[in-house]
């Protein structure tokens, strides 16, 4: 219970005691704090000055936040041109600092690389206006196609190649359907064309990855990838997988099959191990079994061991969360092998057959 998302006890930075960290603090800083002791409020502290982020921003778990007009990692450079100028210079077209996409530091905005592979990212402009990204259709990101292979991105923007239109390129001239008529055959019930999961061509929809048999149906409906955890197991060992939904053998319940119907300790005992550091049970926002929190179903995105956890938080692509593919871990984005990216949106893996 007190190992950390690297299975380090207490960051290194304290002990464990009954399951609870218990920070080094001997200084009586109170500098080095968090569940697992895992913030460390000193990385802030300018060597010269010895002050919390030069005097000039607030500590938050490690990092500086600075005042306006004042940069660095300590907050330790200040501008040449006033916040006003700065804030000027990085407003983008639409009124947005940086387009929400980057930071804005002394009137020039660094916008936010999306691509970990180190080529230059997705997003660029001097106010970080364009956004290839958008140019990419769902199915896109298992290749290095923009436009759906059928155009080209200017700023975030697709023209489309002669016999192609939509937003996307996505449409073909030859289809007797209009876009909309395509789009709606291969939406079903779903708010978004092929769940999300494919492409859709002329009313019918391909689902992705190829070669995936774990993705199927008419609209890509169904995904049993869901039904995995993070080391690949189905349904926990204890059920099958239907359409992207588990079903429990007999003694076994959870969204994967992870809790026993039949207890072996005390309630007293279960109790203790499911009370969060602030001593409420399941953060007064599940019910406790066995020693392990169930998060309440009527609030979907309530998550976390101790249901402290807002999976609203997780980043969404195509207006998937994780872009489904990965999971949301306490407001983070786990992503499947091969997935890489905030939001689990950037293919690494090898070629699909």
């Amino acid at each position: 219970m007190c190992r950390n998302s690297q299975d380090i006890i207490c960051s290194n930075a304290g002990t464990c005691h009954c399951g609870r960290c218990k920070c080094d603090n001997s200084d009586g800083s109170g500098l080095v704090y968090g569940k697992f002791c895992e913030c460390d409020d000193r990385e802030c502290i300018d060597d010269e000055t010895e002050e919390i982020c030069g005097g000039h921003g607030k500590c938050y778990c490690g990092n500086c936040y600075c005042k306006a007009g004042w940069h660095g990692d300590k907050c330790e450079f200040q501008c040449d041109i006033t916040p006003w100028e700065s804030k000027r210079r990085c407003t983008s077209p639409d009124g947005k600092i940086c387009s929400n996409r980057g930071t804005c530091v002394c009137g020039e905005c660094t916008c936010h690389d999306v691509d970990p592979t180190g080529d230059w990212g997705d997003i660029h402009g001097d106010t970080c206006e364009c956004d290839e990204r958008d140019c990419r259709a769902v199915y896109d990101r298992y290749s290095d196609d923009f436009c759906s292979g059928h155009g080209q991105c200017n700023c975030g923007r697709c023209d489309c190649k002669a016999g192609w239109y939509g937003k996307k390129c996505e449409h073909p001239q030859s289809c007797t359907l209009s876009a909309d008529e395509s789009i709606r055959k291969c939406q079903g019930s779903s708010d978004l064309p092929c769940s999300g999961r494919g492409k859709c061509e002329c009313g019918k929809c391909t689902c992705y990855p190829p070669g995936d048999r774990r993705v199927y149906g008419k609209t890509c409906e169904c995904d049993d990838r869901r039904c995995e955890d993070l080391d690949g197991v189905v349904c926990g060992g204890h059920g099958t997988c239907s359409c992207g939904r588990c079903v429990c053998e007999r003694g076994w319940f959870g969204k994967l099959c992870q809790h026993p119907r039949k207890c072996n300790m005390t309630e007293e005992q279960s109790k203790n191990l499911c009370e969060s550091a602030d001593g409420i049970l399941c953060s007064g926002k599940g019910s406790c079994h066995c020693g392990k929190c169930i998060c309440s179903a009527e609030e979907w995105y309530i998550s976390g061991e101790f249901c402290d956890c807002d999976d609203r938080d997780c980043d969404k692509h195509d207006g998937l969360i994780c872009t489904g593919n990965g999971i949301c871990s306490c407001g983070n984005c786990e992503c499947w092998d091969g997935w890489n990216g905030n939001a689990c949106e950037i293919w690494l893996g090898s070629e699909y057959p």
